[in-house]
């Protein structure tokens, strides 16, 4: 099927849940028909036609949406919907219960596809089970393309690219900070780390993927030099100050490190790369460290322990559909700050990358993070060697997409940093 048979550029799957409404939104704001083909799609046919009446009367440009209607558990209503679409834009959660049958049809049908999963478990299965036959379709299968784990991942090819460039050599070290910011969880996002401890208490494949911290490379190269995500305070060896671990790390760094081994190593084989929450210098960074780092381990031991996890999941955490308004969405804020440092043939040095947005970063910021990399993909404006496979945002995409983040008021910048800033 070429793409010329296609009658949809972007379908978005799971458009009435809240991720997806947003992602819906953003799109039949940002590009009228003529620009972008769109479609939304789900299971529930009068809710799907709730909402596209809902972006008609939002949009000054479309009169409708098409809507395209399967089912998450019927692979071949999903053949279906893949067959239409060059790509399939997915917020159905969480991945490791729902997100497989997807997969699998987009690979069968050469469909382009992208998501939202951090549920690291999930991504090893795709990478194990997909990868080659997408090669071999022609299926761009590029998992992570919102907060988790855009900023982190982009950032580190700005930062990357630009010390390649400019000093003719990688950065050996990679440092990624979360900065600052504000936002909201909603049910989905915590149904999908409910899912991803249930999967390492039952699974022994998903505990592994979560004990290696090279568990996304490809086969026969899951080693190397970095020992895993950061669990207690520590002073940051480029800042100088106090830093926690990030609840978002062990995401993050392993689809740093598939970037990294996709592109055929760049960056070295020694490449380190790893992710920390800043808190401050002197005892209270200290003592914020502390707590955050307790806080998160409470947590871990908590959602590792079945009837815990279970009561969490039923009488704390929200329902999946819960989220926040459009207005709290609009009205978050976050900062991913990416210091690398490398030697180059003058002697070392040190690049620094802003990447952020003053939006929710996990609906109005990803919404926007999704669309984009969807658009890219079903535009062909990538940066990538590759026509198929189980990518990452870098190595899928590329610098296109912080190119047109930064057209939509995102913050993707990169610099030489000054060895007084160093830390």
């Amino acid at each position: 099927m070429t793409d010329t048979d296609r009658t949809h550029d972007v379908v978005v799957w799971g458009a009435t849940g809240v991720a997806g409404r947003f992602a819906a939104e953003y799109l039949t704001e940002r590009y009228g028909p003529d620009e972008l083909s769109l479609a939304i799609g789900g299971r529930s046919r009068d809710r799907l036609d709730a909402l596209a009446a809902d972006l008609a009367r939002c949009s000054d440009a479309r009169d409708d949406v098409p809507v395209v209607v399967g089912d998450a558990t019927d692979s071949e209503s999903l053949r279906a919907v893949a067959r239409e679409a060059r790509v399939v834009c997915t917020t159905v959660g969480p991945y490791t219960r729902l997100g497989t049958p997807l997969v699998e049809a987009c690979v069968e049908t050469g469909t382009d596809y992208c998501d939202l999963t951090g549920e690291v478990n999930w991504v090893r299965e795709t990478v194990d089970r997909f990868h080659e036959p997408a090669v071999d379709a022609g299926a761009r299968i590029v998992h992570s393309c919102g907060f988790d784990s855009v900023p982190a991942d982009v950032g580190t090819l700005l930062v990357q690219s630009f010390a390649r460039e400019t000093y003719g050599a990688a950065c050996d070290t990679v440092r990624i900070y979360f900065d600052g910011g504000s936002g909201s969880v909603s049910g989905g996002t915590l149904a999908s780390v409910g899912e991803l401890f249930e999967a390492a208490a039952t699974d022994p494949l998903a505990r592994e993927a979560l004990r290696n911290p090279y568990s996304l490379a490809p086969r026969g190269e899951r080693s190397g030099v970095d020992s895993g995500t950061q669990r207690w305070p520590r002073r940051d060896p480029l800042r100088g100050t106090w830093t926690a671990p990030s609840p978002m790390a062990p995401v993050n760094e392993r689809v740093v490190r598939r970037s990294n081994a996709l592109l055929g190593y760049p960056w070295g084989r020694d490449f380190r790369c790893s992710e920390v929450v800043p808190t401050g210098g002197g005892p209270a960074g200290a003592a914020t460290a502390g707590a955050v780092a307790g806080g998160l381990a409470l947590f871990t031991v908590a959602m590792s322990v079945g009837p815990l996890r279970s009561a969490l999941r039923r009488y704390v955490f929200p329902a999946p559909g819960e989220g926040p308004t459009r207005e709290e969405a609009d009205a978050g804020s976050f900062l991913i700050r990416i210091l690398g440092r490398g030697t180059g043939a003058d002697g070392p040095f040190a690049v620094e990358a802003e990447f952020g947005a003053d939006r929710d970063p996990g609906y109005g910021a990803t919404a926007r993070m999704l669309g984009e990399s969807a658009v890219s993909l079903a535009r062909g404006d990538v940066d990538s060697p590759f026509d198929g496979g189980v990518l990452t945002p870098a190595s899928g995409i590329g610098l296109p997409l912080a190119d047109r983040l930064r057209d939509v008021d995102f913050t993707a910048s990169v610099r030489e940093t000054a060895a007084s800033e160093r830390g």
